[in-house]
């Protein structure tokens, strides 16, 4: 069975970069079905096109300072369906908070220096597109020592490793692939955890979700 095309639209004001970018995208399956050099044609081509999934640059015209992120933040708002994949140079931890502030499903926020190479981008892209979290640890780190952990401060340093493994996305298997420890220790850490986040076990809600918004949202705190 062949998987569905992801659809894709791309906002970058640089020409080059943006061009570059529809050709690897191109060339890795995806369907690039609207450019933008601007936070408004962005909206715009989100509204109209109805994308899997924006890849979103913070700072664009004219003022270059954060109308990139401004704009993903409402588009999460309103069309909560479209994954929004910040890719960007800069660390914006308040605005990344603020993305993140109504759920970490579908948000990516990815680092252009660190992404080394291009298979790990579309991953990321069909990750988010999915109703997954891609984060770089960087934007994770920052996000966790940003404000008020009190919380936070009550995880062990291997309990934290592994929130922040969960922030970027991965599951119990590839954490403990990735800490060199069996699954169930990866488990027992969790459930550590949620307990310590106050997190009981219901039928209907997604701890995992809710352990990794609650420690985003307090260090977004002011």
């Amino acid at each position: 069975m062949i998987d569905k095309q992801l659809r894709v639209v791309l906002a970058e004001d640089s020409v080059i970069l943006r061009d570059g970018m529809v050709e690897l995208l191109t060339a890795r399956g995806c369907a690039v079905v609207a450019t933008a050099g601007t936070a408004s044609e962005l909206i715009a081509a989100v509204t109209g096109h109805r994308p899997d999934v924006a890849v979103v640059d913070i700072r664009m015209p004219p003022t270059h300072t954060d109308e990139g992120i401004r704009a993903a933040v409402e588009i999460r708002a309103t069309l909560p369906e479209v994954g929004i994949l910040v890719f960007s140079q800069h660390v914006e931890t308040a605005w990344a908070a603020r993305l993140l502030a109504d759920g970490a499903s579908g948000i990516g926020y990815l680092l252009k220096e660190r992404v080394a190479r291009t298979s790990e981008f579309v991953d990321a892209l069909h990750r988010v597109a999915a109703g997954g979290t891609a984060l770089d640890p960087e934007i994770v780190n920052g996000l966790l020592h940003g404000g008020r952990r009190s919380r936070v401060d009550a995880l062990t340093p291997r309990e934290r490793e592994v929130l922040e493994l969960m922030a970027q996305g991965h599951s119990n298997r590839s954490i403990a692939t990735l800490l060199v420890v069996s699954e169930r220790a990866v488990e027992k850490h969790v459930a550590a955890v949620f307990g310590k986040f106050d997190l009981p076990a219901t039928e209907a809600d997604n701890r995992r979700v809710k352990a990794v918004l609650a420690y985003l949202a307090e260090s977004g705190a002011s």
